[in-house]
């Protein structure tokens, strides 16, 4: 299943620098793999939006939730293998899911481009897009280079996966963060991503499609929720951004788990469109939930804050 296609020196490249790695290369690897993973973006997100500032948040998340979405409407155009199916010599040190066979690429996603560059690219550079500031930048380029090297390093990529999806980052740093400016409308922003994105639920068979137009899905709802009936305000109380974001983050993949109960493991597994709409509407409300009705919670805080003063 997929296609098969490299520049002869990036497997060379790959073993090379596999046969070198060693434990503590092995380990740095999947340490700074970490920060193009969900776990810690989720976490970077929620203290932007239930913390720090949401406008902010709201806008970072955008980007990257188009780089989450655009990425494999992509990779299922080009069905690019990973590097370990087609060669021996590369080993598969991180698989995207642990729980899965290595070579279900339904599962474990097409190699081109890489998902962790692109999502790496969008959200530090958008950080760093928002504020204008020069060591947010930095910061931004250093991290996104090391989530790209780290991917190669551990197999899961070629190095020409790694420069298109942190190509494909800065793209959409650049056009989503001009568009967020000049389209004033939300909703219209919201449709016009959303429209754009649907001829991927005519040929995309990785399920990180559905999970991020889900994601996109429950994040114009849920802020269009929150606007209208929240309305909550950011803290700078250490206590309360620490109990915000713990909750929150624990909340993302609770919800995400009871959600999944009432279905089988072969049917959440199985990549027919009942199951990919089930993961599409799963996301949805995730996010809708975390954005609009979570917030909720934070008006306890302001009569806690009463109490003591």
């Amino acid at each position: 299943m997929g296609t098969t296609f490299y520049f002869a020196w990036e497997p060379e490249l790959m073993e090379t620098l596999q046969s070198h790695m060693g434990t503590i290369g092995t380990t740095l690897a999947k340490f700074f793999t970490n920060f193009g993973e969900e776990l810690l973006l989720v976490a970077v997100l929620g203290f932007i939006y239930w913390c720090w500032d949401k406008k902010y948040g709201l806008f970072v998340g955008l980007e990257l939730l188009c780089a989450c979405l655009w990425n494999p409407m992509i990779k299922n155009i080009f069905l690019r293998r990973r590097p370990y199916c087609d060669h021996a010599g590369i080993k598969c040190l991180k698989p995207v899911d642990a729980s899965a066979d290595i070579y279900d690429l339904s599962v474990q996603g097409y190699s081109f481009p890489s998902g962790h560059s692109a999502n790496a690219a969008a959200t530090y550079g958008a950080i760093a897009a928002y504020k204008k500031n020069r060591l947010l930048t930095v910061l931004a380029v250093v991290l996104s280079l090391l989530v790209g090297v780290s991917r190669v390093m551990l197999g899961v990529h070629y190095p020409t996966d790694v420069l298109a999806g942190w190509a494909l980052g800065l793209l959409i740093v650049i056009v989503i963060s001009l568009v967020q400016k000049k389209v004033k409308r939300r909703w219209l922003l919201y449709l016009i991503l959303l429209v754009t994105a649907l001829p991927g639920f005519f040929y995309c068979k990785s399920t990180d499609f559905y999970s991020s137009y889900g994601m996109m899905l429950g994040m114009a709802l849920g802020e269009a929720f929150e606007k209208h009936f929240v309305n909550f305000e950011n803290t700078r109380n250490p206590f309360f951004m620490i109990l915000r974001l713990l909750i929150g983050c624990a909340l993302f993949f609770g919800l995400n788990t009871v959600l999944k109960m009432p279905f089988s493991k072969e049917f959440l597994n199985a990549p027919t469109i009942a199951s990919f709409l089930v993961r599409t509407a799963r996301y949805a409300f995730v996010i809708f939930f975390l954005l609009g009705i979570y917030p909720l919670a934070f008006r306890v805080e302001k009569k806690k804050e009463k109490a003591v003063a």
